[in-house]
């Protein structure tokens, strides 16, 4: 097992830093480091300046405009991003919605849909929870009839990140509601969110933002042709890309930053925390996780960089501790702000720290990864 890198990627790491440097807008990151909203313009901006690099889509094929990039380096390319403060690449369309569609769609798809993502002419949104199925998602009722040379879609999806942003959706729909198995039935459908029936009303979370939303389907009529894979078979595709989602919640450069963040504010404020040696310690442990994470992701790499296959089951590890630190980071950062503060900053950090209260849930909540490891990993 090699856990170091060579000079070959260590050089590539200095490329990539370095282009970041001189490409990556001040204002952008600024508002990055700040914890300030972005909007989808400003989200969009950063997509197309990766695109003109052509470095947006780092895991596609070369053919369909991706980097040839292997694995390590576009671990390295994801985490440089994370660590210069970088706004996201949002990730439905280019991680998500791609993968799927390189993997499962068919040549017209693929020639209708890659090109607008790789640009960021479309912006795509996910479908798959429901009130009462979120971490249970077999259990969905979203439902699609099939009527001609379309399919006819009832139901809710909730929880549906920048649903207000989205010109398209994917979604999990169940086709057969007669199976005695809940995953079989399910297929996977793309809808346009122009089409009349949709209905996008917003959720408000603890922080104040809207960045989630309840999605209503009432008669909607979806082209036979916008099927990916098999009827049926959508249980296949959203686990293939359940896996793509939870390898990229680790966020290890990020949580650097942040770290690194966190250790100046707490150095610098009026009341210094690190004065403190109970919040010392908590500082401590939290740098010695993250450097585990980052060796747990390191061996998932040499895995994938020796055998060419994705990871499996076990890669819900680094979702688990991923989020958990990304939480501790602003538990502590909540401790170092004087709570009476009212200027930006920390009025900021605030709600930076309800706002991930929800790292733990999304891409399947940490109790439902812990047995997932437990039943596919250890065998219990």
């Amino acid at each position: 097992m090699d856990l170091s890198y060579s000079a070959e990627e260590l050089a590539f790491r200095d490329e990539v830093r370095s282009w970041l440097r001189a490409n990556l807008p001040q204002d952008l990151r600024e508002k990055v480091e700040n914890y300030a909203h972005l909007s989808k313009d400003e989200l969009m901006r950063w997509h197309r300046i990766l695109a003109k690099q052509g470095w947006v889509a780092p895991a596609w094929p070369k053919e369909w405009g991706g980097t040839g990039w292997n694995v390590v380096q576009r671990y390295i390319f994801d985490e440089e991003l994370g660590f210069a403060g970088a706004p996201p690449i949002i990730p439905f369309g280019i991680t998500m919605c791609a993968a799927i569609l390189l993997r499962f769609g068919s040549e017209a798809q693929k020639q209708r849909f890659l090109p607008r993502i790789h640009d960021g002419d479309d912006f795509w949104c996910q479908g798959y929870s429901e009130p009462g199925s979120g971490s249970d998602l077999a259990s969905l009722k979203t439902k699609a009839v099939r009527q001609g040379d379309h399919y006819v879609v009832n139901g809710q999806k909730i929880w549906t990140t920048l649903a207000h942003y989205a010109d398209w959706i994917f979604c999990l729909v169940r086709t057969d509601p007669a199976v005695e198995k809940r995953q079989e039935g399910i297929s996977f459908l793309l809808m346009d969110m122009k089409t009349p029936g949709i209905t996008v009303r917003p959720l408000m979370l603890m922080d104040g933002a809207h960045e989630v939303n309840e999605v209503f389907f009432d008669d909607v009529k979806v082209p036979l042709e916008n099927l990916v894979h098999e009827e049926g078979k959508g249980w296949t595709v959203a686990k293939y890309l359940l896996g793509h989602e939870r390898m990229n919640t680790g966020r290890i450069g990020e949580s650097r930053r942040q770290l690194a963040r966190l250790k100046d504010y707490a150095s610098e404020s009026a009341a210094p925390m690190m004065k403190d040696q109970r919040w010392r310690d908590r500082l401590s442990r939290l740098e010695v996780e993250l450097t585990a994470l980052e060796i747990t992701n390191l061996r998932f790499l040499d895995r994938m960089r020796r055998t060419g296959q994705p990871p499996g089951a076990d890669v819900s590890m680094l979702k688990i501790k991923g989020t958990e630190i990304q939480q501790g980071l602003t538990e502590l950062m909540m401790d170092a702000t004087d709570p009476a503060a009212s200027d930006p900053l920390s009025e900021a950090i605030r709600k930076r720290y309800l706002s991930m209260r929800k790292t733990t849930i999304y891409a399947g909540s940490n109790e439902i990864q812990r047995n997932i490891i437990a039943k596919m990993t250890l065998g219990l």
